[in-house]
């Protein structure tokens, strides 16, 4: 959870209003980079979704900036002198959701030896940034649906209603409609939490901008101990020819190793530390299918139990299906539960069962 207080930009306090309004505005949107045009059009509907103080459904792929989108919007909005109170929904178990959003008094429960406020106070008269929010259980869901329809909650322990000033927006990087047809999202939610809605297009299909915001990174992590580092040409070719499956933070974390890793004044292709682009090595499992002939039916030893070798059998069936599922979902554990239409809980102990760990499918990291 990550809380930001209004007028945290080292403003002056004789200057004006006006002033702090454009510092505010600059900021905002400063951090938001890139000229291709699906990602332009993007950026200028942020004023207008800004002025008009309603829910947000901020849609994209991971690491396509939607908390920083999110932020813009606060900033340029009438509640920007308030907080903005970021919480990652799928770090919130059922047990602990209701404490962490609405609070407790004291006594609610064993450990409640004093009152606490939840983030909806932490948030009252800013906003409440929901990421993820594709992950919320049933149970979440409802008592989010409530906060959105009445703008009210109760503490636990408590038997008073409390009344929240806050706006909500929401971020999920899958289309949060596939679920309500799945039957994993409730519709009425959806259609509250979808007033305003906003798509961030991928890295990948705003290639113009890898270069721009490959400098910009630069500029940023430059270490100030040694002298400025240049792209070189195979750099280049190698930040335009990556498919960039975990898209403007995969690039950021890509400079970051380039910065930390070259011993020279140019930072070569290795430097960047780029993986396999995933299409190559798609198309090439592919041709080595087609070309495989097909295989002699498995030998089975006779001699071993129908039990003994289904078990067997099962447990690789489920290894083979877990590491090719985190794989296809890049080590996001909600995403590949909802793919396999398991309960998390459920799905992360059979991660435990056959030692794997979703880290190692995460493609952000290298």
């Amino acid at each position: 959870m990550r809380v930001d207080q209004g007028r945290n930009f080292g403003e002056r306090p004789e200057l004006a209003d006006q002033t702090i309004d454009r510092l505010q505005r600059t900021h905002a949107l400063g951090k938001l980079i890139g000229d291709a045009p699906a990602f332009r059009a993007a950026i200028a509907r942020i004023p207008a979704i800004a002025r008009a103080d309603a829910t947000v459904l901020l849609g994209g792929e991971t690491g396509t900036g939607k908390e920083l989108v999110a932020r813009a919007i606060h900033y340029l909005s009438e509640r920007r002198h308030g907080s903005f109170t970021a919480v990652n929904c799928g770090a919130l178990p059922d047990t602990l959701l209701e404490d962490e959003f609405f609070g407790h008094e004291r006594g609610a429960f064993t450990d409640a030896k004093a009152a606490r406020g939840g983030l909806l106070r932490q948030a009252h008269g800013g906003t409440l940034f929901l990421d993820e929010v594709d992950s919320l259980s049933p149970r979440a869901q409802v008592s989010l649906l409530r906060v959105l329809q009445d703008r009210s909650y109760r503490a636990l322990g408590s038997s008073e209603e409390q009344h929240v000033d806050v706006r909500i927006i929401a971020a999920s990087n899958v289309d949060l409609f596939d679920l309500v047809i799945d039957k994993a999202m409730r519709a009425d939610l959806f259609y509250r939490l979808s007033v305003l809605t906003l798509h961030l297009p991928p890295l990948r299909e705003r290639l113009d901008d890898v270069l721009p915001l490959t400098h910009h990174f630069l500029l940023r992590l430059q270490r100030t101990d040694r002298p400025p580092l240049r792209l070189s040409a195979e750099a280049k070719d190698a930040l335009l020819g990556h498919d960039w499956p975990g898209n403007v933070r995969e690039l950021e974390n890509a400079v970051l190793r380039a910065v930390s890793l070259c011993d020279g004044d140019a930072i070569g292709a290795a430097d960047l530390g780029l993986r396999t682009r995933a299409r190559q090595t798609a198309d090439a499992s592919a041709e080595a299918l087609k070309s495989t002939p097909p295989a002699s039916p498995p030998m089975i030893d006779l001699t071993r139990s129908f039990i003994e070798l289904k078990r067997e059998t099962v447990a690789r069936f489920e290894r083979e299906y877990l590491t090719h599922l985190l794989d296809a979902c890049g080590g996001n554990v909600s995403r590949a539960a909802r793919r396999a239409r398991k309960d998390r809980r459920d799905f992360r102990r059979l991660l435990r069962k056959h030692a794997l760990d979703p880290r190692a499918f995460d493609q952000t990291c290298a």
